[in-house]
């Protein structure tokens, strides 16, 4: 067990550490979520990261995993009474959770999302719910009903979203792990903008639900941590088959976890690199900072090339089923209760339910064509590389990225295609840690393999924190400007 003097220090641990701890029972699940406690009292009150917490609830928990946890050690993805965050678009029985939205203020849920049931039964402790924009929509975390979540590097700058509590209760050392959600970049963005790593996993590698549209292809749930190892480590916690998801999947033979730990022999050999993926506009600082990042790959036996598939018409294809899916969940909600939906949504929403069918397939259409050119470049190649975002973090009080290079966006979207166009392809995708600019703001590298390539993105990841020396700079203090 810990003693006094360093318990306050164990917020520092790496959630591999911890948990190998927890196995040896040199530390207890209580004496983490006390500390969890700790960190969250001391910091949050600046960042806004974790709006709803459920301390007691958790302090049971701790309790019950140490009275009957014991005969789970040996399982590879029992975590032994880890504190995690959940993102309040997640239900988790009996904790409020509110999507961000006025209209569910007060909501509790009876039951958790199977994702919850699944990490809560391998010994992950939920601490809290993550701050989220209203219903996920945008890539700056505010909402009406908790207010702005503040990047830890910089609290004038935005952390990000749509998984921006996530990402930030890492950075900041409030929890070990943090679960979040992707549909356009949600859980590389935030990862991005706070130095962390953040996989969107191929669909259905993490279930989830009881959903209303349970074959979404879009969609993902996926997880978030301080490292690469970390994050195959939760990944292991999360996947496998489950009856109510109909398109997960089983969990591999080799843990994701163990893929990492044995990087050297799963290293890639022949990666490509795009500044833009042939579409966006690029901040010139993020360009010359992610470049450098990919020459890394070099250093650990990798053949880095210049181009990538064409992305052509991707902005179109995906700003056309994101609409779809906005108005098949939120068309009624819009109908009711128009009043109280930010104006990016009812834009969302409208654009959906205006839509012809012929429009739809035309999409799906060249989706699947759009896949054909992915796949071909995936037989030649291990990896594609390019920026996560493509602006440094911006003002915490800009609501999304109107223009860059002279280049004017269309909507509260488009801004993130160098994400979104990537999660149309189904391809595993993670961001890790690529520099700062020379005023200390996190930019990341997305590292895209094929469709059920996590392990690959994840060992790349792993790689390239030992190749900059990045791996334990987080978590840190958060910054304020002075005034």
């Amino acid at each position: 067990m810990a003693d006094e003097d360093n318990m306050n220090e164990l917020y520092r641990l790496s959630a591999a550490d911890a948990v190998a701890f927890l196995h040896k029972e040199e530390i207890s699940p209580l004496e983490l979520v006390e500390a969890s406690v700790a960190r969250i009292e001391a910091t949050d009150g600046t960042l806004n990261a974790m709006p709803t917490l459920c301390f007691e609830r958790a302090r049971a928990h701790a309790k019950r995993i140490m009275e009957n946890g014991a005969a789970k050690r040996s399982d590879p993805a029992w975590l032994g009474g880890l504190p995690i965050s959940v993102k309040d678009l997640v239900a988790v029985e009996g904790v409020r959770t509110t999507w961000g939205s006025p209209l569910f203020t007060d909501h509790i849920p009876a039951r958790s999302d199977i994702m919850v049931e699944r990490l809560e039964a391998n010994g992950a402790i939920v601490m809290g719910k993550s701050n989220t924009p209203e219903f996920g929509a945008g890539a700056s975390t505010f909402n009406e009903v908790f207010g702005k979540t503040r990047n830890p590097w910089n609290t004038d700058k935005s952390c990000g979203g749509s998984s921006g509590g996530a990402a930030v209760s890492l950075a900041a050392g409030l929890v070990w792990m943090a679960t979040g959600s992707d549909l356009g970049g949600s859980l590389r963005i935030p990862a991005s903008y706070c130095s962390i790593t953040g996989l969107r996993p191929s669909p259905g590698r993490v279930p989830h639900g009881p959903a209303e549209l349970a074959y979404d292809l879009l969609t993902v749930d996926g997880p978030m941590a301080r490292d690469a190892l970390d994050t195959a480590l939760f990944l292991d916690a999360m996947c496998g088959s489950h009856i109510e998801d109909p398109i997960s999947l089983t969990a591999p033979s080799e843990p994701f976890a163990e893929a990492v730990r044995h990087k050297e022999g799963h290293a890639p050999t022949r990666v490509a690199y795009s500044p833009d993926l042939g579409q966006f506009p690029i901040d010139s600082e993020v360009a010359e900072i992610c470049a450098a990042a990919a020459q890394r790959f070099k250093g650990f036996g990798a053949q880095v090339e210049d181009g990538g598939p064409s992305f052509k018409g991707a902005v179109d294809i995906f700003q056309t089923l994101r609409a779809t899916l906005f108005s098949a969940m939120k068309a009624n909600l819009l109908r009711t209760r128009r009043d109280a939906l930010k104006p990016e949504l009812i834009w969302n929403i409208e654009k959906g339910m205006a839509q012809q069918s012929e429009d739809i397939g035309n999409a799906e259409i060249a989706r699947t064509k759009l896949y054909r050119r992915m796949a071909k470049f995936f037989t030649t190649h291990d990896l594609l590389l390019c920026p996560t975002v493509i602006v440094p973090p911006f003002d915490v009080d800009i609501r999304y990225i109107e223009e860059v290079n002279g280049h004017k966006f269309d909507n509260y979207v488009d801004w993130l295609g160098i994400t979104f166009v990537i999660s149309l392809t189904g391809c595993a995708a993670v961001s890790t840690p690529a520099g700062f600019t020379k005023d200390g703001l996190p930019v990341g590298l997305q590292i895209i393999g094929p469709p059920g390539a996590e392990a690959r993105v994840l060992v790349a990841a792993a790689l390239m924190e030992q190749e900059m020396g990045l791996a334990g700079h987080v978590p840190i203090e958060p910054k304020t400007p002075s005034a």
